[in-house]
């Protein structure tokens, strides 16, 4: 079975109405458009599914003619994107397409230049803040490094694995979900926020053109703010052995020696990613719920079945310690 998509904190949800500006009966609406239940924004340990927040990005982008709603000093008018990419595609490499990106931003907007430098092994991206316009909060620094990168590896048709993502913020509240944003580590309160990767890339040529452009901005923002599942990260291998295993998880002992590893150096590994066993065996199980609870019809005592629970109410229990709320605050009329 292929590892389900993680899906997404309500915080994530909140920050982006917030940003927007939105009021609340306008909220409710866009709320209703996305499928979140409303009552799921005043709850911290809510998630939404990655098509539910699609589309209320979606929604925001349209309602507001902007496709990155209400984060910068100005908007970025539908079509930026289009235009951004459109510029990029007859680069001779990936280096000579991040700097013309750079100098797209340094066009259109004024709170920050986005600058590239490299050495023989390593390429920083770094967003330069201009204190001028004030600073620019983890939620503006995040997509636009998540921009950059998903550009990048669409542009090279390849994920590009990232060394380092550094961000001159506080932690935020959703900061453990940053696995499933970026392939490398993230570290926060840093003096910059950049991003590290091979400079190797940067020699790649571009292998995308015009008519595979429609897809990708179709396809868009999910296309650039999620990241795949990668072998790079112990996590992600061990949510895919996880979910291949199910109904029947197997232990920590089995787990490792399925990995080949010892159950220490499975452990020592995932508390590097700032995860453990248990934690990536309750966040698969809640996954697969809210997306079965919130896209299916499956009754709520087979969907607690295929996740392992012989008791529907010990499901129910499990669900309310993983989000806060019940699996029947998930279960919304689907739409024909």
């Amino acid at each position: 079975m292929q590892a389900p998509s993680a899906t997404v904190p309500i915080s994530l949800v909140n920050g982006f109405l917030a940003a927007a500006g939105v009021k609340p009966k306008l909220a409710l609406l866009y709320l209703d458009r996305a499928g979140v239940p409303p009552e799921l924004c005043g709850e911290p340990g809510a998630r939404v599914t990655e098509e539910q927040f699609s589309t209320l990005y979606r929604t925001l982008a349209i309602e507001l003619d902007d496709e990155m709603p209400g984060i910068f000093s100005r908007p970025f008018r539908s079509g930026t994107l289009k235009f951004l990419c459109l510029s990029l595609l007859d680069a001779r490499n990936l280096e000579t397409a991040l700097y013309r990106f750079g100098q797209f931003f340094h066009i259109v907007l004024d709170d920050f230049r986005f600058a590239s430098r490299r050495n023989e092994l390593i390429c920083e991206a770094e967003l330069c803040m201009d204190p001028a316009y004030g600073p620019i909060g983890p939620l503006g620094q995040e997509l636009m490094l998540k921009l950059a990168h998903g550009v990048m590896s669409w542009l090279t048709g390849q994920k590009i694995p990232l060394l380092q993502v550094d961000f001159a913020c506080p932690r935020p509240p959703h900061a453990l979900d940053h696995r499933y944003f970026f392939s490398g580590p993230v570290r926060f309160n840093c003096n910059s926020t950049l991003m590290r990767f091979g400079a190797s890339y940067l020699d790649m040529p571009i292998r995308q053109n015009k008519r595979n452009l429609g897809k990708f901005l179709a396809r868009s923002p999910g296309e650039w703010i999620f990241e795949s599942f990668n072998e790079r990260l112990l996590s992600h291998r061990v949510r895919q052995h996880l979910a291949g295993k199910l109904p029947d998880l197997p232990t920590v002992e089995q787990a490792a020696r399925d990995l080949n590893c010892s159950v220490r150096t499975l452990s020592r590994r995932l508390a590097a990613e700032e995860t453990s066993f248990q934690l990536l065996k309750d966040e698969l199980r809640r996954d697969i719920a809210i997306q079965r609870l919130t896209e299916t019809r499956d009754a709520i005592a087979i969907v607690a079945g295929d996740l392992g629970f012989d008791d529907p109410s010990a499901f129910h229990r499990a669900f309310r310690h993983w989000t806060g709320s019940t699996p029947g605050t998930y279960r919304r009329p689907l739409r024909d």
